[in-house]
């Protein structure tokens, strides 16, 4: 059976259509934050094991333990060259991937509603604050002196 130009383009067009269509309900399964607010409690844990598993493979240890082993009694300037990158790459990249790994859990935190440090940076309320004597805070942060503060001026 013969078909028509018009035929073959029509089948082409609705092809693209299905296509689309399916590519765009694969994107939606696989939007991760989505699927985390969706699921926030089977998120975390998921979360939480992936990290222990990590953890408890000690690649890095293994990684060092393997250098040393590969390079035991060479004495030359090039193998302690080569130990030193090799440390740095190992240091790098155990960094980089436990920054990564702190980054995914900020972002769980953040979808789940819980407070993100973020980097790791200290809770800056817990901090004691360094302020010299007779100077207090108020509520904006600026400083008043105690005089100030006493008479119900603040600056």
């Amino acid at each position: 059976m013969a078909e028509t130009t018009a035929d073959v383009r029509r089948d082409i067009e609705l092809t693209r259509n299905r296509m689309s269509e399916t590519l765009s309900q694969l994107e939606q399964k696989m939007n991760v934050m989505q699927i985390v607010r969706d699921h926030p409690w089977p998120a975390l844990a998921v979360a939480v094991a992936a990290g222990a598993a990590l953890a408890g493979t000690k690649a890095d240890v293994k990684a060092a333990a393997a250098t040393v082993g590969a390079t035991k009694g060479a004495s030359s300037k090039v193998a302690t060259l080569l130990d030193d990158a090799v440390a740095s790459l190992v240091v790098g990249v155990h960094g980089a991937f436990q920054s990564k790994l702190e980054g995914w859990v900020d972002e769980l935190k953040v979808a789940i509603g819980a407070h993100a440090q973020g980097n790791g940076s200290a809770n800056r309320s817990s901090l004691p604050s360094q302020q010299p004597a007779g100077v207090q805070r108020g509520f904006d942060g600026a400083a008043a002196s105690s005089t100030d503060s006493q008479l119900g001026r603040a600056d």
